[in-house]
């Protein structure tokens, strides 16, 4: 009986094997929520991170990007040259350069005037010379010089620019916008001096056909003698805007009357004209 008893029991019994994969699975079918919920964050903060990434990465590059093809535009030849003029050139020359103030003045004329373009006038050729050029880089520059060789050898230098240079046998019927007197030489007693040239400037700004009903006209020197009495008889000093530093800036209009002689509207504005008058 023992014996088959335990034979029953023997053949009753059942054995269980438990594998790996059961107990993983049992494992894992008790704790679901719990992983369920922790891949959820852990996806969620992984999203996040990627496109804060992403967003503080676009800006950075979008600049460098759009400033690509741009940058491999050349300058304009005028402009590099009149660069390059400039930064060899001394500053402690001998030569009289106008002060910043005074090139300020005239650059504001021009932008503000020139546009989109301007007839610029200039006598004298003289160290701001391609300033002049590339502020009036689409308009015409015409420069009036009493050296031949002086006109030949700014022709020479700078071809870029092709630039339009006369010795003073010029005539002209352009409508000058802005006209600048600095030159001839008057410095010294055997300078030619530039009686001459602010005349013809009192001239052209009245006598002009066409064009703006105003001309801008630029004096250098004005602190000088001469350059100051002949300014006040043909530019008159009722026209004078504006004196910065030694540059004077005269605003003339054009005449109606063409048989008129008369340059100035009051004539006790000329220091000449009183002197005139006592006489």
């Amino acid at each position: 009986m023992k014996t088959n008893t335990t034979t029953t029991t023997n053949t009753n019994t059942k054995l269980i094997l438990l594998h790996p994969s059961s107990i993983h699975k049992s494992s894992t079918n008790g704790g679901s929520p719990h992983r369920l919920w922790l891949l959820f964050f852990f996806t969620f903060f992984t999203l996040a991170f990627t496109l804060t990434l992403i967003n503080t990465s676009i800006p950075q590059t979008l600049p460098n990007s759009s400033l690509t093809p741009t940058s491999t535009i050349p300058l304009p030849p005028p402009i590099l040259d009149a660069l390059l003029h400039y930064a060899i050139s001394s500053n402690t020359s001998s030569t009289p350069h106008m002060s910043a103030p005074e090139l300020t003045t005239i650059s504001s004329t021009l932008t503000r005037l020139c546009a989109p373009t301007c007839n610029f006038l200039i006598f004298g050729l003289t160290h701001e010379s391609l300033l002049y050029l590339a502020l009036n880089l689409n308009g015409r520059t015409v420069f009036l010089d009493e050296s031949e060789f002086l006109v030949s050898r700014f022709e020479q230098s700078h071809p870029h620019h092709t630039p339009e240079a006369y010795d003073v046998s010029y005539t002209t019927q352009v409508p000058w916008d802005v006209i600048l007197v600095d030159g001839p030489r008057g410095y010294s007693p055997a300078a030619p001096g530039r009686m001459s040239a602010i005349f013809t400037a009192g001239v052209l700004a009245r006598s002009k056909r066409g064009g703006r009903a105003t001309t801008h006209v630029f004096v250098h020197d004005l602190n000088r003698e001469v350059e100051r009495v002949f300014s006040d008889e043909f530019l008159c000093r009722e026209n004078l805007v504006e004196t910065v530093d030694s540059l004077g800036h005269f605003v003339v209009e054009k005449m109606e009357d063409h048989n008129s002689f008369k340059f100035c509207r009051n004539p006790t504005s000329s220091p000449s004209s009183k002197e005139d008058e006592d006489d």
